[in-house]
C-alpha cells in the first residue's frame, strides 16, 4: 500500500459542521481498494480526543504556537488517525473554528498554522516508521502546510483542494513571524492577498496539484463571479486544477438498510417514512409533495430566495420541513413564516439521524444555492428518491438530470434544475415541482431514475489515486 496523510480541520464521525468532513471521512475506505493507505491529521478538539481515548505520542513539540503539542497515533470512528493535542489551541468549548458567542476564535490564524506546521514535519521527520508519499489538504485549515515544507527543503507531494473558496483563512500581515512563514513569500506572487496573509492563496500557489469536488466548479472557479478574488491565481494554475465529484457513504446513506428509518428499495416504500415525517414535524394535509431543506441558514444556499418563493409550494398543496441554523436573521425569518403555518415547518439546529428521517420522508429536497462546489444534500435526496430542485450551478449541476421535455420523454430525469436563480425562476420551478408530483407514472419513474443513480465513490475514487500519482510524479 502507498502512505497518503489527509490534513483537515474536521472528518466524520468525529468532528462535523459540512459536507468536508464527510469527505474527508470516507475517501481513506475508497481509496484503500486503489492501493492508498490514507490517515488522517484532526486537530485534537475535546471530542476527538475522547473518541480516540488513550494513545500514544509519536510527535511532540515543546513550543506549539504559544504552548506544547504532541501528535497521537490511534484509531477511532474506523478510521487511522494522527491527532494534535495542543489545549491550549483546541481544548476549548464552541466548534472548530468558532466561539460560544458565534464568533471566528481570534488565534485561528495560529491554530491551524500549528496543524499545517506538524504535517509538514509529519512528512518530513515520519511517525513510528510511517511516512507519507503525498499530503492531501483540505480548504484553507491546511493551506499553509506547503509552504512550511519549502521551507524544510522538503519536496513530498501536495494536493490542496478547495472544498469552498468563500473561506480564504485570512490573518494580519503582523501575524508574518508568529505564523513563522518567511517573509520573502509575502508578495502577490506568493502568500499576500491584499495586505494581508492568505492561507488559501498559500496553497493554491505552492501545491504540487490542486483539485476541487466538481467539474463544473473547477470552471467556475476562474470566473470573477466565482473566484471570490482567487480566480487569477487558479487561472494561472490551471493546468493542475481538476474537478472530482464528492461521493457519498452509500452504507451509511442506505434507503434499504438505513436503521433509523422504515427500509425501502423503492419509491413506493417512502409511505411509512413520510407519514411518520408529517407527523414529526406536526405539518397538516395536503395534495402536493412533501419537501425538505437540510442546510446551514445563509445567503450562498439561496434561502432567502426559497423564503419568498415558498408560497408557490404550499398554495398548491405543498409541505415544507426545514432543518438547519446559521444567520441569525434568516433563522428569525423562517420561524416567522412557520408560526401559525401548518404547511411549513422549522427545526433550528442540526439533528443527523432526524436527517436520515427526514430524506427516508421526503418527496423531494430543495437545495437553492447561489454556488454550490458539490454539495451532498442532493446526492442523499438521489439515493433516497426524494427528487431534488436544484440551481444550475457547481456539484448540483453536475449530478441532477434536469426534468425538461427532453429528459422526460428519453426517461432520463432525476430532478429540476433553476436558472436564472431568482425568486420568479425558483416559484415556477416550484410549481412545476408540484405538476409532476401530480403526474404519478412520471414521478415514479423520475424517482426510480434517482435511486439508481450512482452516488458513490466507485467513480471518484480512481480519479484520486490518479491525482495522487500524478503529484507524486511531479513533486
Amino acid at each position: 500500500m502507498r502512505a497518503a496523510l489527509a490534513v483537515a480541520s474536521e472528518c466524520a464521525p468525529l468532528v462535523k459542521t459540512g459536507g468536508l468532513a464527510d469527505v474527508v471521512g470516507a475517501l481513506p475506505a475508497a481509496l484503500a481498494p486503489e492501493g492508498w493507505q490514507l490517515r488522517v491529521l484532526l486537530p485534537g478538539y475535546r471530542q476527538v480526543l475522547s473518541a480516540l481515548g488513550p494513545a500514544p505520542a509519536v510527535m511532540a513539540q515543546a513550543d506549539l504556537f504559544g504552548g506544547p503539542g504532541r501528535v497521537l497515533a490511534g484509531q477511532a470512528g474506523g478510521l487511522d488517525l494522527l491527532v494534535l493535542e495542543a489545549p491550549h489551541l483546541f481544548d476549548r468549548a464552541g466548534t472548530p473554528y468558532l466561539d460560544l458567542s458565534g464568533h471566528d476564535w481570534p488565534d485561528n490564524p495560529e491554530r491551524f498554522a500549528a496543524l499545517s506546521w506538524m504535517a509538514a514535519r509529519i512528512a518530513t521527520e515520519g511517525v513510528g516508521g510511517w511516512r507519507p508519499e503525498v499530503l492531501h489538504l483540505h480548504d484553507w485549515q491546511a493551506g499553509l502546510t506547503p509552504v512550511y515544507l519549502r521551507a524544510r527543503g522538503n519536496g513530498v507531494a501536495t494536493v490542496l483542494t478547495i472544498h469552498n473558496i468563500a473561506f480564504h483563512g485570512l490573518a494580519p500581515a503582523d501575524r508574518l513571524w508568529r505564523l513563522r512563514l518567511p517573509p520573502e513569500g509575502f508578495t502577490p506572487e506568493g502568500f499576500e492577498y491584499y495586505g494581508h496573509i492568505s492561507a488559501l492563496k498559500a496553497g493554491l500557489v505552492f501545491s504540487t496539484r490542486l483539485s476541487t469536488v466538481s467539474p463544473t466548479y473547477a470552471r467556475e472557479l476562474m470566473t470573477p463571479e466565482y473566484g471570490m478574488g482567487l480566480d487569477g491565481v487558479i487561472r494561472s494554475r490551471a493546468r493542475d486544477l481538476v474537478g472530482i465529484l464528492n461521493g457519498i457513504d452509500t452504507a451509511v446513506w442506505d434507503p434499504a438498510a438505513d436503521s433509523l428509518a422504515s427500509p425501502y428499495r423503492s419509491p413506493a416504500g417512502k409511505a411509512a417514512n413520510r407519514a411518520r415525517l408529517l407527523a414529526e414535524f406536526g405539518l397538516g394535509p395536503g395534495e402536493g409533495p412533501v419537501c425538505i431543506v437540510v442546510a446551514r441558514l445563509s445567503g450562498q444556499k439561496g434561502l432567502d430566495l426559497l423564503l419568498q418563493a415558498v408560497p408557490a409550494l404550499t398554495d398548491r398543496g405543498g409541505r415544507l420541513a426545514l432543518l438547519g441554523s446559521g444567520d441569525r436573521a434568516l433563522e428569525n425569518a423562517w420561524l416567522r413564516a412557520a408560526e401559525g403555518a401548518d404547511r411549513i415547518a422549522v427545526r433550528i439546529g442540526y439533528d443527523e439521524a432526524l436527517a436520515h428521517r427526514m430524506f427516508a420522508g421526503a418527496d423531494a429536497v430543495l437545495v437553492p444555492s447561489r454556488f454550490e462546489p458539490c454539495g451532498l444534500t442532493q446526492l442523499y435526496g438521489l439515493r433516497y428518491g426524494a427528487i431534488p430542485v436544484v440551481a444550475l450551478t457547481g456539484g448540483l449541476a453536475d449530478t441532477v438530470i434536469a426534468a425538461n421535455d427532453a429528459a422526460l420523454k428519453a426517461g432520463v430525469a432525476t430532478g429540476l434544475q433553476v436558472w436564472p436563480l431568482t425568486v420568479e425562476a425558483l416559484a415556477a420551478a416550484l410549481v412545476r415541482l408540484c405538476e409532476l408530483h401530480a403526474d404519478r407514472h412520471a414521478w415514479a419513474r423520475m424517482q426510480r431514475n434517482a435511486m439508481r443513480h450512482p452516488v458513490g465513490w466507485a467513480a471518484s475514487a480512481p480519479a484520486y489515486a490518479r491525482l495522487y500519482e500524478g503529484a507524486v510524479a511531479a513533486a
